[in-house]
Order: C-alpha cells, then sequence, then structure tokens
C-alpha cells in the first residue's frame, strides 16, 4: 500500500473511510484537527505554539501547518503509510505540502470520493452527531432516526453548523479552493475518482480495489 491523500467535499464519508481503510490496512491517519489538539497538549515548543493560537481562536497558519506535517512525517516509519485527510485545502496549501513529501521520498495517490452538491446538502441537513462518542449517523441509511447512539448510548445532535446556509458556504470554499488542487493531481495522473453514491461499504472496496493495482 501506497499513503493516500484523501478528498470528498462534505458529505461524502471521507471521515468514515479514513477511519475504515486505517483500520483495514494499518494506515496512520494525518487529520490535521486531530494533531493540532495532539500537540496543543504536549509540552514542546510546536504544542505551545499550536497551543497559544488555537486558545486565541486564531486559524494555524499554513507554515505553522507544515510544521505539524514535517514533525509527522520524520516520525513516521519507512514501512508505514499515511492517510492524509482534509489537507491539502487549497492549491498553495497542495504545493507547500508536496515539498514536506519530497523531503522524505514520499509520492502520496490522491483518492476522490466524488459527490454532486445536491447530494453532499441532503446527507448534511439530515445527519446527527453523538455527543458521547462522535460517530455520524446519515439520512441515508436512516441511521440519523435513532433517538440515542446505539453505540454508546449517547444522545445525537444535529451540529450547530449544519444550518442550510452554513453548508453552502462550506461548499462554496470547498469547490473555490481545493478542487483547483484535485484538479492538479489529476492533471499529474496520481488522481483516482471513486463514485461516493454508493455505499460505505462499496466504497471501501472501490477503494481497496484501485489501491491494489
Amino acid at each position: 500500500m501506497q499513503d493516500i491523500i484523501l478528498f470528498g467535499m462534505q458529505g461524502s464519508g471521507k471521515g468514515t473511510q479514513a477511519r475504515i481503510l486505517a483500520e483495514k490496512f494499518a494506515y496512520k491517519i494525518f487529520e490535521t484537527g486531530g494533531q493540532l489538539r495532539k500537540l496543543a497538549s504536549e509540552d514542546s515548543p510546536l504544542g505551545q505554539k499550536v497551543k497559544e493560537i488555537t486558545t486565541a481562536g486564531k486559524l494555524v497558519p499554513n507554515e505553522i501547518v507544515m510544521e505539524i506535517v514535517e514533525n509527522f512525517l520524520q516520525n513516521l516509519p519507512e514501512n508505514e503509510t499515511a492517510i492524509f485527510d482534509g489537507i491539502p485545502r487549497s492549491e498553495s496549501q497542495r504545493a507547500s505540502l508536496e515539498a514536506e513529501f519530497a523531503k522524505v521520498g514520499r509520492r502520496p495517490l490522491a483518492v476522490y470520493i466524488s459527490l454532486t452538491r445536491e447530494e453532499a446538502l441532503t446527507r448534511l441537513l439530515g445527519r446527527k452527531t453523538c455527543a458521547g462518542c462522535g460517530k455520524i449517523f446519515g439520512a441515508k441509511d436512516n441511521s440519523a432516526a435513532f433517538e440515542k447512539c446505539p453505540v454508546c448510548g449517547g444522545e445525537l445532535k444535529i451540529r450547530a453548523d449544519d444550518t442550510a446556509e452554513a453548508i453552502e458556504t462550506r461548499l462554496d470554499v470547498y469547490e473555490k479552493e481545493t478542487v483547483p488542487a484535485i484538479e492538479k493531481y489529476r492533471e499529474e495522473n496520481r488522481l483516482v475518482e471513486i463514485d461516493g453514491t454508493q455505499s460505505v461499504a462499496e466504497v471501501t472496496a472501490a477503494i481497496a480495489a484501485k489501491l491494489a493495482n
């Protein structure tokens, strides 16, 4: 297996697929938010820098994000592979990320879980998140109809940012900022596209088949 950069608009199930693939193929997951939270809890110069920025409610600058990527890659054994989820978010960030990969001799494959904007809206407006374990339940499989989380019994809630207006804004940003980065990988013949309208299991199988080629 090789390193993967996982792309997909909000509602595509990208985060779910990252977790499934990590468990199935022993990938390490680089998820920007998770890495930031982990570092902020550490007593290190970089960790303290991240903590100061996030505590102040500011966006973490790209140069700091790249420091985090560099730290992650330097500590990733040569015989292990990783999934990069939620990064890059723009073409400029893609260029920075590729520079970090080049330093350690890695060249990931970009996997794009495609979904129409209309389908993404339907899914996002119908989903709920468990306040306990964080598991997401969706409208597609009717799991959002549960009153309590079947995994931990926690309360299922609609995210505060899952309003129609907020979702439309996030999708606009995705199309403007992230799609150009996806297209760059397509131009380089480093992109595989997966139909995101399939079931979770079918999407996983499709990705696994592409990785096996």
